[in-house]
């Protein structure tokens, strides 16, 4: 398909309508690897996160269960960068398992994938706005309600989604850059110096360790958590240059490259306190002392206070970046007519920019939305908002990347079984399926946990319902339309660039 790469094209749909497209060629390797790794958001995981995994998970083990995670989620990406190479649509999860499982399962798992990226939004919003009144307040004195923080943030994330991805782009390459630059700080300055106290400790890193401490477990589902996003890769498929051979590099440079620098970081900040010392900080009433105790011995108390500020900006990234991707996903279910109504407003592309400007606007009221009822609700911003909504985005973004390994499996058996290869497109997809479903499993047993103060939360105990509801709803309407409208029950999860289709 030629394309003018000033303009968003538009092609005609299997029933004759025009289908409007995203920009093409609008970004290259490096943007996509930094749109996916700033939804990983590295200091938000690691200052939020490790602590907590510390105290409450596998201990000194925290960093080793980075170590698994992240050789787990390279199996499963191997799958899922093969069917990558064959397949490009902005709908990924949703295009990936129409192919391989059908249009009726690939609906459900579109839907799926569509609530978590909307609910991981509102749950972003409700971090930054924590991190960033508590932050003014420490160093200015100065008292800013967190709502102002949500509002600004709302903003900025729908601006950023109307002019296109190359913006958005721009922007977190700049934030992604800084956050991640304070972190190595800390890691280095503590290597160079030997370690910390007590000198470089193994044990941090020794995989047996990733399964001891008080809940192991509750330790690996936030080491897969910090990942979450990774996969977003695919999305922008149909607005990066060469796709076949960019998405599947990124991905693989997403998984291991963030999983090397998670891996680096919490062990660093474990030696640099020493074993038993670091257990004590995270298990404070001041968990993020972990961090800043080696980053101001080692570097200096300048960093801290600039480590403060990148919180905030890392949770914008990230948040920027979920923005980005549920409106992707709204525009992919929108462009193939679900409903006819919907190919006319989120289905469309802005005339300029090529981007999903309806679908961006809708995705900002959803949050919006969600943010004002946890707020009516009482709910604090981050004990609330951030830990309730992340859990219940997280828990459908795990299904579906189950269900997606297991589609790869069956891709390729129905569709190309000339490419299929005992390990790319058997085995890895199968044990990265099966360990997705392991990971789901962890969370279930330990959302109680996980959930903190917010362990009794009717939103929490409502959580496997609310994501077993979005699948039926699904189905539901898939099996409607392949009764009642059989063209469009056609076009499910079948608009992809028509030159990396069924290569």
């Amino acid at each position: 398909m030629a394309v003018d790469e000033g303009v968003a094209p538009a092609t005609e749909s299997g029933d004759g309508t025009t289908v409007h497209r995203l920009k093409p060629n609008a970004v290259g390797l490096l943007g996509v690897v930094f749109m996916a790794v700033a939804t990983a958001a590295p200091i938000t995981a690691m200052t939020g996160n490790v602590p907590f995994m510390v105290s409450s998970g596998n201990g000194v083990g925290a960093p080793a269960s980075y170590l698994v995670a992240m050789v787990v989620l390279a199996i499963f990406s191997v799958g899922f960068t093969s069917m990558a190479k064959h397949i490009t649509s902005t709908g990924a999860f949703y295009g990936f398992i129409s192919y391989g499982l059908g249009r009726t399962v690939g609906l459900a798992s579109g839907l799926l994938a569509t609530f978590a990226y909307a609910v991981f939004e509102p749950a972003l919003i409700g971090i930054f706005s924590t991190f960033a009144t508590t932050t003014l307040k420490d160093q200015t004195g100065v008292h800013v309600p967190w709502w102002a923080f949500a509002v600004l943030m709302l903003a900025i994330n729908a601006t950023g989604t109307w002019f296109g991805v190359s913006v958005a782009e721009k922007l977190l390459v700049a934030l992604l850059a800084t956050e991640v630059t304070v972190l190595a700080a800390m890691a280095v300055s503590v290597a160079l110096h030997g370690g910390g106290p007590h000198g470089f400790t193994f044990a941090p890193v020794d995989p047996v360790n990733a399964f001891k401490g008080t809940s192991a477990g509750l330790g690996l589902f936030f080491a897969f958590w910090s990942w979450v996003g990774f996969e977003s890769t695919a999305m922008y498929g149909e607005e990066s240059r060469d796709p076949k051979k960019i998405i599947p590099k990124a991905t693989m440079i997403s998984v291991l490259g963030v999983g090397v620098f998670y891996v680096l970081v919490s062990w660093m900040a474990i030696t640099g306190n020493g074993e038993a010392e670091a257990v004590r900080a995270a298990s404070s009433a001041n968990p993020l002392a972990m961090f800043f105790g080696p980053t101001e011995r080692y570097v200096g108390h300048w960093a801290v206070d600039v480590m403060q500020w990148l919180m905030i900006s890392g949770s914008l990234a990230c948040g920027m970046a979920f923005h980005n991707c549920a409106a992707r996903y709204l525009y992919a279910l929108g462009r193939e007519g679900v409903l006819p109504s919907l190919r006319s407003t989120i289905g469309r592309t802005h005339a300029r920019h090529g981007s999903p400007h309806i679908a961006g606007l809708v995705q900002t009221a959803v949050s919006a939305v969600l943010i004002g009822a946890f707020w009516a609700a009482g709910k604090d911003p981050y004990t609330g908002t951030y830990v309730l909504l992340a859990i219940l985005g997280t828990m459908a973004i795990l299904v579906v990347q189950a269900v997606c390994s297991f589609a790869v499996l069956v891709y390729f058996r129905s569709h190309h079984p000339e490419s299929r290869h005992w390990f790319r497109t058997f085995t890895a997809p199968l044990v990265g399926g099966v360990a997705m479903l392991a990971v789901v499993v962890l969370l279930v047993s330990n959302m109680g946990a996980a959930a903190g103060p917010e362990s009794g939360s009717l939103v929490l105990k409502a959580t496997p319902w609310l994501v077993a509801l979005v699948a039926a709803t699904g189905i539901g309407c898939a099996q409607y339309l392949k009764r009642r409208s059989p063209d469009r029950y056609a076009l499910l999860g079948r608009t992809v660039l028509e030159e990396t289709k069924e290569r």
